[in-house]
């Protein structure tokens, strides 16, 4: 782990779930000193109740955890509706444990060990991918048609059932529904959704478009694209 972190302009949030004392105070103090507001703890049992409570901007995920594993963790929260953009940091490195992960519900991945350099690059990513499209303070949720997208947890209901996204999926809703009635470019969307993917071809935000209109079909709600302009959501008559 070698590298020097660049100061950062706007605080991040940071949830740190991580089992080892000694990684775990590094990255703490390390990333506090740049001036990002770190929470931590140890055990994946613990790590639900921190989650809930500090409304972290990017939560970084050890796999190997006491109590509860990493990918438990993960589980567990997304089905309980918290979206929070997710770093898994672990020390597997197969391929097979990084699908398993993003299949989970991870929207990024680093193994050990890493560069602190690129460590800070995809957690600015993933926070700018929930900054961007963050509410109004005054508000606790934003509203189109039947749905509902709650500010403390990130989660969009369609009435009062949490809607099954992917991460993907969620992040591409989040944005259209902080501006409903008004087109998000084909540009800022993929920068939302593949934040930091040099390698996701540009065609890829079609492929989540189809997949989210599927989805929204029942809610009333459409997902129309606008030629030129991009993509909004627009609630039924």
């Amino acid at each position: 782990m070698h590298g020097a972190l660049t100061s950062q302009a706007v605080p991040i949030k940071l949830l740190l779930i991580e089992d080892d004392p000694s990684m775990q105070a590094t990255l703490r103090r390390t990333l506090s000193r740049r001036g990002m507001e770190v929470t931590s703890c140890t055990d994946g049992r613990q790590a639900l109740d921190s989650w809930h409570g500090c409304d972290p901007d990017v939560v970084m995920l050890d796999l190997t955890l006491p109590g509860l594993d990493g990918l438990q963790v993960l589980e567990q929260a997304r089905r309980a509706g918290l979206a929070t953009p997710v770093l898994i940091l672990t020390a597997r490195g197969t391929v097979g444990d990084r699908i398993i992960g993003l299949n989970t519900g991870a929207d990024d991945y680093l193994p050990k060990p890493f560069d602190l350099d690129e460590l800070e690059a995809r957690l600015r990513a993933l926070a700018r991918r929930r900054g961007d499209v963050a509410l109004p303070a005054a508000t606790g949720m934003q509203t189109v048609g039947a749905l509902r997208l709650e500010r403390e947890s990130g989660a969009i209901y369609h009435r009062e059932q949490v809607m099954e996204l992917t991460p993907r999926e969620l992040a591409l809703m989040r944005a259209l529904m902080a501006k409903p009635d008004h087109a998000v470019s084909k540009e800022k969307l993929f920068e939302l959704v593949f934040p930091g993917e040099s390698d996701v071809h540009y065609e890829a935000i079609e492929v989540v478009v189809y997949r989210l209109r599927k989805k929204l079909a029942p809610t009333g709600v459409t997902l129309m694209t606008l030629r030129g302009l991009g993509y909004l959501l627009k609630a039924g008559e």
